[in-house]
């Protein structure tokens, strides 16, 4: 006790905060601090603990092994003391936060609008700041607290992250209806020219693993990393995207843009959230993820969703 009564307790709060943002403009963001202050208590965590904590890696912090044994035992006791005082919650009116999501431009166009709405109603003092990288890229980054969450397709995610699927996705060929016949099948298809959607550039997605399992390759007239130019493409040319189901309804405007059912079997997937497995003790990420599960399970898609967990 009298060696508690010399420590700042403030400083676990601000350690807390750099151990899930591992950024010194992020935590200062987050906690309502300036820079310097941060970087202050920085200094005296490190005297405090007889550890540098972070070392400097690309754009933020790496935790040293001290401060990797630290991160759990700190967040029981910011939960606990959150319990003790009454002040484990949140209040999505009143607060202002950051949240950092990883997904690609599919989920901006097909989960994200819904969202936004939703936010802007219920937490105007909300922001999101959303970037895309690669899904081994994502996964790292989920599991080092970069991004807090992240929404895409994962499967076999490390055991210290949680997947939460959203919806089952299945594939279908968009084209438009005046260039392709009423009825694609497998040597039409073949046949045609296609667009392709790959963040490395060189496609090598389900698409392409189904047809490799058959024996066969497609024609790729076009590669691009995001699926709104890619759906810009298919208005007026004779080209054809193969998509995830959801893609169709952002095309919809395009009223020359027909659907077809691909002519060989591509497996359908799970798309969902990945998060570390103590995201729900934080109560306003536990606050976000439910609004994601909920937003996605008022669509159509909305009874096949499987409950959302909620905080041991």
């Amino acid at each position: 006790m009298n060696n508690l009564r010399g420590i700042d307790l403030n400083l676990l709060v601000v350690l807390h905060a750099l151990l899930d943002e591992r950024h010194v403009s992020r935590t200062a963001l987050r906690l309502n601090m300036s820079q310097p202050a941060v970087s202050h208590a920085l200094t005296r965590l490190r005297a405090l603990f007889a550890d540098p904590l972070f070392l400097r890696a690309g754009g933020g912090l790496q935790l040293t092994a001290r401060a990797r044994e630290l991160q759990p035992l700190l967040a029981e006791v910011i939960r606990l003391s959150g319990t003790l005082v009454g002040q484990d919650s949140f209040d999505p009116a009143k607060a202002e936060r950051v949240f950092r999501l990883g997904m690609s431009d599919y989920g901006a166009l097909v989960v994200l609008p819904a969202l936004m709405r939703r936010l802007r109603t219920e937490a105007p003092g909300v922001a999101l700041h959303v970037n895309q990288f690669g899904r081994a890229d994502t996964i790292d980054r989920v599991a080092n607290g970069v991004l807090d969450l992240a929404l895409g397709v994962f499967p076999g995610a490390p055991g210290n992250l949680t997947f939460l699927p959203l919806f089952r996705e299945e594939f279908i060929c968009l084209a438009d209806g005046d260039r392709i016949p009423q009825e694609l099948t497998m040597a039409s298809y073949l046949a045609a020219a296609h667009v392709s959607v790959s963040m490395q550039g060189e496609p090598d997605g389900e698409v392409e693993q189904a047809l490799r399992a058959m024996g066969k390759t497609r024609q790729i007239a076009l590669v691009l990393p995001h699926f709104a130019p890619a759906l810009a493409m298919l208005p007026g040319s004779d080209l054809i995207l193969t998509v995830a189901r959801r893609t169709a309804a952002v095309a919809a405007p395009a009223n020359t843009l027909k659907t077809f059912a691909p002519p060989f079997p591509i497996p359908a997937f799970d798309y969902g959230l990945l998060m570390r497995s103590t995201a729900q003790r934080d109560p306003a990420l536990g606050w976000l993820i439910r609004a994601i599960h909920q937003t996605v399970a008022s669509g159509p898609d909305g009874p096949s969703l499987p409950p959302c967990p909620t905080a041991p």
